[in-house]
């Protein structure tokens, strides 16, 4: 039996991916003391019986285990952070988690998730500097370049996978590609199967307000669609979009706009039209972040997505069980204060996603992959193929301990 744990795992996507794949719970939780509240939602799940050991209150691990899986911070990183940076203390903890798990419990595989970026020349800081902690430890290094639509799921989202091999070798892993990905409509209609009939996330919605009553979404039903209601708009998409998007695609100005909104009351919409019309007339741009409808599949599930995606056919948003199925959680996962946690399930990983790599080095631990000697690679799961360009442009001899 693969011994599997956990270190800042957060709302638990690849800590819930291993327990999938390796066919147990892992035997304990590592932390630090500014993730509890991230933390909560997976100790909640595990009825807090499971071992939950804060390392920076004096916590220890508790004995070795075969594999540990992290999901640490990734804004250091993020084309979504303003702040993102090789140099952000947000990576830090990458380094800090890496040196304790190498340092102490030694596994066969440490594996994480972070931002698209630690692929590319912004992380090559970051990957040095865990390509050394690796090597001082008796790790090789490697990374998973993916995108979460290739796993099936309804999402577009690059997602990059990190792994520590303890010895010299690395695997070559299993590329994947599922052709006929999960709509976005189905994976909202099916969100409350098999659930329980007084599961309170599906009666919790993330956004109180109907769609249709959003003055831009209703000047798209009236004025662009002759009256359409929202069911009937969802149903003719041939892809998601935003309502701003939609008004634009149907040839309108925001000018026009403005006279709408001024008509029917809607006076703080007319001067924020006014103002989208100067700019875009300008030449500038503006922040798209409205109503979105559903349709085949999205965007990465973040920021405004949550409170902002509408149901398929109901006049509505989501409930809380039908966003937490769009990062593929269990049908009994509960968030923990919903109202104020909610951005918690977007600073993760879908689980599906992660059980590829998950797999890959159950595969791996079994002897079922082919191996190269070399302490570095990176493996790109889009055009399936391994950059061997970056590789060489990171010399071994410029990381230091």
């Amino acid at each position: 039996m693969i011994k599997h744990a956990s270190i800042v795992p957060l709302i638990g996507g690849n800590t819930l991916a291993s327990q999938n794949i390796f066919g147990h719970r892992p035997d304990y939780l590592l932390s630090y003391s500014p993730f509890k509240a991230n933390d909560s939602h997976l100790v909640n799940y595990y009825d807090n019986e499971m071992p939950y050991i804060l390392l920076d209150e004096g916590g220890k691990y508790p004995h070795k285990v075969d594999v540990v899986t992290t999901c640490c911070p990734c804004a250091g990183l993020s084309s979504l952070s303003p702040a993102a940076s090789s140099e952000s203390v947000v990576n830090e903890w990458m380094y800090r988690s890496a040196e304790y798990v190498l340092e102490n419990v030694k596994p066969q595989v440490f594996w994480g998730e972070n931002a698209p970026r630690l692929a590319l020349r912004l992380g090559e800081p970051v990957v040095k500097r865990l390509r050394a902690i690796g090597a001082k430890n008796g790790y090789t290094f490697s990374i998973f370049k993916t995108r979460s639509i290739l796993h099936g799921l309804s999402q577009i989202r690059d997602r990059t996978f990190y792994f520590f091999w303890k010895g010299t070798q690395i695997p070559i892993m299993d590329y994947i590609r599922i052709e006929n990905h999960e709509k976005i409509e189905d994976t909202i209609l099916h969100a409350h199967d098999g659930c329980a009939k007084d599961d309170p996330m599906c009666k919790l919605l993330t956004n109180q307000a109907r769609p249709s009553d959003y003055p831009f979404y209703k000047y798209l039903l009236n004025e662009c669609y002759g009256g359409m209601s929202h069911a009937e708009f969802a149903k003719q998409l041939k892809v998601s979009v935003c309502a701003l998007n939609a008004i634009e695609s149907a040839g309108k100005k925001y000018n026009e706009v403005a006279k709408w909104m001024r008509k029917n009351g809607f006076d703080r919409e007319a001067k924020k039209a006014d103002r989208m019309y100067h700019k875009l007339n300008a030449g500038g741009n503006i922040m798209r972040k409205h109503v979105e409808i559903p349709a085949k599949h999205i965007g990465a599930f973040v920021g405004h997505f949550p409170t902002m995606l509408t149901h398929p056919i109901e006049d509505r948003f989501l409930t809380v069980r039908e966003a937490l199925s769009i990062m593929k959680l269990p049908k009994d996962f509960q968030l923990v204060n919903p109202s104020s946690s909610l951005n918690h399930m977007c600073q993760n990983v879908p689980v599906t996603t992660a059980e590829h790599p998950a797999r890959m080095v159950k595969k791996f631990l079994e002897g079922g992959l082919d191996r190269i000697e070399t302490p570095f690679l990176i493996q790109d799961n889009k055009n399936q193929s391994i950059d061997t360009q970056y590789i060489s442009s990171v010399s071994l001899d410029s990381f230091t301990s």
